[in-house]
């Protein structure tokens, strides 16, 4: 079993490419994880972790991130991503991400509900949330980018 994070991060990014890939690929490098090799996770925070910067991490490293992203090649979409965690007093929190083609107010607004309908569900109280999200205006190929990335320290 891997170690338990605790230390996160939000991250976003947004970009154009050549095709899906390379837009995907530029919307990493824009949140600031582009060198590494994400390992998609689900939802948890664990119990005490804190909110930090991304930090500086070797090209290369493994990194535990939760994230949505959209990529489109309609010319004029509005598309965005966006990632929200809630954390609960004295016990774990959770991680909720969405992307769609709506506008970021959208995308922060489903992202709030999911927040709210996530705790609900477990019984927990929800006692401070955080919300991040990106807009892309698409020109030939976007993307839009958003995560929770976990980390070690």
């Amino acid at each position: 079993m891997l170690p338990t994070p605790n230390t996160f991060s939000l991250a976003t990014g947004h970009s154009e490419g050549g095709a899906r890939l390379t837009a995907f690929d530029a919307a990493l490098l824009d949140a600031g994880l582009g060198n590494l090799n994400l390992l998609k996770v689900s939802s948890v925070i664990p119990p005490g972790a804190r909110l930090v910067p991304v930090p500086a991490i070797a090209p290369g490293s493994l990194a535990p991130v939760a994230y949505g992203a959209v990529t489109s090649v309609i010319e004029g979409e509005i598309i965005s991503a966006g990632v929200a965690v809630g954390l609960s007093r004295d016990t774990f929190g959770m991680i909720m991400e969405y992307s769609g083609c709506c506008p970021r107010h959208q995308t922060e607004a489903i992202l709030e509900e999911m927040l709210r309908e996530s705790f609900d569900r477990r019984g927990l109280d929800l006692d401070s949330a955080m919300v991040k999200a990106v807009e892309h205006k698409v020109i030939r190929c976007g993307c839009a980018f958003a995560a929770v990335a976990l980390w070690y320290e």
